[in-house]
């Protein structure tokens, strides 16, 4: 593509089309720009777009979003994979990014700034060395739009700093960031505190400067998480005096008292200043320690200086987090530890920020959704309520006894006016539920909830008083704040309850499924967790599974309304049909069509990835259960669903498809070979399929691609004689020499070409198995990294067992001359400790039994290789798995759990059964000793001078083998 007006014409003609509302419009101008991104110079006129000013600013704006998710999909190149950018444009675009940033609107700007961050975290410092200081000289310019341009760059590129894992890698990238811009950005704020004295009348001027100071609050919070660099060290009175002054600072004309929920740019910079406080007083006690009395007392003022709006939250939050992490360490605890001082944060900060505010209610009754995305999952970490609480357990923490005696006297007070008023004070007692869990929870889990509390709190008692008796009132709808609060109770300390009391909440939270919004999602999501957590369990729950399901299955919503499919929800069904698995029969002929018609609909649309997880994961389920207990039910669901199937293949719906593979292979493997179902026809489908299964741009996306060796195997396994009539081996072989060249994936391509082995036999298969070895010994050559040395050492383990080893043997050494013996040597003997995973290390195992017993050439030319190979067979039985690198490992972690791709999620209850090929072996130990006994018989003399060349302590370790199994040797 030529950087020409036509093709910059036709570019912005297609980018004003993919704003088009029009699906039919929208998506052919979709794929034209993704079919085209990998032509040269696509970037540079993506850039050449954005920088002429002639063009409409709208498209200027979408081709900048455009070009930063080009940015975003191409710029890194994954290992194995193919690099779609040219290499001259890569260098083009970064000769033209920063400039082009820095001159344009703010609009463009962000964008373009997240481009270059994304640029900078692949290729600098190495191959961007002159990044910053092109960005640094900036500084001097005076002009606040370019110096804020380069700030709110620096800020997207180092941000990283503060979740990297530390490596010497990142330091050295960080001294070289600190060396190029540690001064000039405290000159530069320097400069800022000057300026803003300076116009300090300006509001205009002062918005500019204070925005370009909250910018280098990020920066500085940045490059100082790691560690504390020695500049900054030495620089601390330059930075913590003025960070307390711009704290304390009032700017009349910028300060807001209009109900406006954005917070203004003084918020913002007290909300960055106590972030960087709060760092500092966490990481850097000792050096901070002269400055921190001064900070907490600003904080303070903060805190009470600032009311009950929602532009405060952050600033609140972050103040709260601040007095939060100085309250744990020891050298500040003289700032605390006074009653008065305790009483007065519990009055005036804590129960003030735990109320419930009028906009929080109107959350919980208008977007359920986000208010249990804050509540229970933890997103609420920026929210006035965590923030308080944290503050809590941390001052409970360290001064118990006096904060649950200056706390306890606020709760009861709470308390007595909810019940004195007859309910109208109901938004204390949602504060004293609150404060008393904060105050109670002393560590836990995601899985079990809190597992540790104060042992000052009686958690059944105030369960039994306080928390029951709101569930216990008859109208779920009634009072729906407390409802939630009693559920998610129970939720927090579902494993330090009695048993008794979760059993008598169990009914009452099925009730409250029939609630509304919140109410619903905390009683399906306590449900779900009593089942998962194993509080409540299978006999128990069955008495109410008829009630729970109906429950359930009504709060599901209509079937055409997204927005009514709840996760939570959906989550408790699948838990409870994993729980109640046969028992849960009588209830799928309600459950499963209304199931079905949800997956038809989500189809459409997919927009709730953990909703349509587990309504795949419940489908896969009850066709499980359904089909082992009646197998002619197949043909029923295979009706229901290969039409919503073929829709979801046909129209290219991305995120289901590993899915729709998934439940294919459950659904052939539940047929198995026989066909399966009342007529043991071949539906059409399958044969339809299986063409389409193996062209290549199906396997270019990653999540489908174990999928789709899971469903190739489930074909090869039950409809062998469909896959060898369609003529479509060749193109399986072909999927297998993809797959065993890809360090990702070559796992994959050992599970297919095994399980083909398996099933074809030599009578099909052995015509291909040379070019097979050539193949698998070509990798090994050009890249020998442990993942692949494992699954080849348990590959060629199978086929010695499968087909005798000495055929093993001929055909590898058909391949080039000797080769099976330098296998032995440099791979085999020294790596087969390596080997992980049950049926691999008994592969492996069996195998080398194989060969050291049953090969004609291990007793002639390759007996040399005899001692080492049983030396390395022992220490395979008798040490731990040797989890040491191959230098083609590159240091990159290697993936133990074979086929995780972060796109692809696995669907449980559509596992395969993990097949053993070598089934007939049980126990490879017994198997060596029975083994060489045989070998001692049929061979007498042989096998005496190979033992006496062990060491002493293989023959020792090889000795208690032959006693356990009363095996002796000729």
């Amino acid at each position: 593509m030529e950087v020409s007006e036509e093709n910059l014409a036709t570019l912005a003609s297609y980018l004003q089309k993919t704003l088009s509302p029009d699906p039919n419009v929208r998506r052919p101008a979709e794929k034209f720009l993704e079919g085209v991104e990998s032509n040269q110079n696509y970037g540079i006129l993506l850039l050449h777009l954005i920088d002429n000013e002639n063009a409409d600013f709208i498209i200027r704006v979408t081709a900048s979003i455009t070009f930063k998710n080009y940015i975003k999909r191409n710029w890194p190149v994954e290992e194995d994979g193919v690099d779609r950018m040219h290499a001259s444009d890569r260098v083009t675009i970064k000769s033209l990014i920063v400039k082009l940033m820095l001159k344009s609107p703010e609009a463009i700007q962000r964008q373009l700034s997240d481009a270059v961050s994304i640029i900078g975290k692949h290729d600098f410092p190495e191959k961007w060395p002159g990044l910053i200081n092109e960005m640094v000289e900036k500084f001097a310019s005076g002009d606040f739009h370019l110096i804020n341009g380069v700030l709110r760059t620096a800020h997207s590129l180092f941000k990283r700093y503060r979740y990297e894992f530390k490596s010497q890698k990142l330091w050295e990238e960080i001294k070289h960031v600190l060396d190029n811009i540690a001064k000039p950005l405290t000159d530069l704020f320097v400069a800022l505190i000057d300026l803003a004295q300076k116009h300090e009348n300006n509001p205009q001027a002062l918005t500019v400067i204070y925005n370009s100071l909250v910018l280098t609050c990020k920066v500085f919070y940045s490059l100082n998480y790691q560690d504390l660099p020695e500049f900054f060290e030495d620089n601390m009175p330059v930075w913590m005096p003025n960070l307390l002054n711009l704290l304390q600072k009032k700017v009349q004309c910028l300060e807001t008292n209009d109900d406006n929920d954005k917070p203004g740019v003084m918020e913002d910079l007290r909300t960055e200043v106590c972030n960087c406080a709060a760092l500092y007083a966490l990481k850097y006690e000792e050096e901070f320690s002269p400055y921190a009395p001064s900070f907490v007392t600003a904080v303070w003022n903060v805190l009470l200086s600032t009311n009950s709006k929602v532009r405060f939250d952050a600033l609140v939050s972050n103040a709260l987090t601040f007095l939060a992490k100085v309250a744990e360490k020891n050298t500040y605890k003289n700032l605390f530890e006074d009653p008065a001082t305790l009483s007065s944060i519990c009055e005036k900060v804590v129960i003030p920020n735990m109320e419930l505010r009028e906009s929080d209610i109107e959350v919980f009754e208008d977007n359920p959704e986000e208010y249990v995305s804050r509540d229970i999952e933890g997103s609420d970490v920026d929210t006035r309520r965590r923030a308080a609480c944290d503050l809590v357990r941390t001052l409970a923490l360290n001064y118990e006894d006096k904060m649950m005696s200056i706390f306890g006297q606020y709760v009861e007070v709470m308390l007595n006016k909810y019940t004195e008023s007859g309910g109208t004070a109901w938004i204390g007692k949602d504060t004293a539920l609150f404060l008393v869990t904060s105050l109670a929870s002393r560590g836990g889990t995601q899985a079990a909830g809190v597992t540790k509390a104060s042992p000052l709190v009686d958690l059944t008692t105030f369960a039994a008083n306080h928390v029951l008796p709101e569930l216990q009132r008859p109208n779920v709808n009634e009072l729906p704040v407390l409802k939630a609060d009693a559920i998610k109770y129970i939720m927090t300390f579902r494993s330090l309850l009695p048993k008794e009391l979760i059993i008598t909440a169990l009914p009452l939270l099925i009730q409250h499924i029939t609630g509304r919004g919140v109410v619903c999602t905390y009683g399906a999501c306590a449900v779900e967790k009593l089942i998962a957590g194993g509080m409540v369990s299978r006999a128990a729950l069955q008495p109410h599974a008829g009630a729970l399901l109906a429950a359930l299955l009504a709060a599901l919503g209509r079937q055409d309304d997204p927005t009514d499919h709840n996760e939570y929800v959906m989550k408790a069904v699948l838990r409870t049909l994993a729980c109640l698995r046969e028992d849960a029969l009588p209830y799928l002929g309600e459950a499963l069509p209304k199931l079905a018609g949800m997956l038809a609909v989500v189809s459409k649309n997919p927009c709730k990835p953990h909703f349509n997880h587990y309504l795949f994961e419940s489908l896969s389920l009850a066709v499980q259960l359904v089909v082992k207990s009646n197998p002619a039910a197949i043909t029923a669901f295979e009706d229901a669903l290969f039409p919503i199937f073929q829709d979801i293949l046909q129209n290219d719906i991305q995120e289901f498809m590993p899915y729709v593979f998934q439940m294919l292979s459950l659904l052939l493997e539940l047929r198995g070979e026989g066909g399966g179902g009342a007529g043991g026809g071949e539906p059409e489908m399958y044969a339809a399929l299986l063409p389409c299964l193996v062209a290549p741009p199906l396997w270019e996306r990653p999540a489908n691609v174990r999928p789709l060796v899971r469903l190739l195997c489930a074909f090869v396994l039950t409809r062998a004689r469909l896959v060898l009539g369609s003529g479509k081996l060749n193109a399986m072989l072909g999927v297998f020499q993809k797959l065993i060249a890809s360090k990702t994936n070559d796992h994959e391509g050992f599970y297919l070409i095994q399980t083909m082995l398996f099933k074809f036999g030599q009578s099909v298969m052995q015509q291909y198995t040379k070019q097979i070895m050539t193949l698998l010994f070509q990798r090994l050559s050009s890249s020998k990294t442990t993942k692949y040395v494992k699954g080849l050492i348990a590959f060629l383990g199978f086929y010695a067992t499968q087909f005798g080893p000495d055929e093993l043997i001929e055909l590898i050494d058909s391949v080039q001359a000797n080769m099976f013996a330098m296998y032995v040597q440099r791979v085999l003997v020294p790596d087969v400790r390596k080997v992980t995973g049950t049926l691999e290390r008994k592969a492996a195992a069996v195998g080398c039994v194989r060969l050291l017993c049953h090969s004609r050439r291990f007793r002639e030319d390759l007996a040399p290789l005899w001692p080492s190979l049983l030396q390395a067979l022992v220490s395979l039985f008798e040490l731990p798995p040797d989890d040491s690198s191959l230098p083609d490992d590159h240091f990159v972690e290697v993936d133990d759990a074979p086929g995780y791709q972060p796109q692809f999620a696995q669907l449980a209850s559509a596992r395969a059964a993990a097949g053993d090929p070598l089934a007939a072996i049980e126990d490879p130990k017994r198997y060596l000793a029975e083994s060489l006994a045989e070998a001692s018989r049929s061979q007498p003399g042989f096998l005496p001078p190979l033992l006496a060349a062990l060491e002493p302590a293989h023959r020792a370790a090889l000795e208690t083998y032959l006693q356990a199994y009363s095996v002796q040797l000729c």
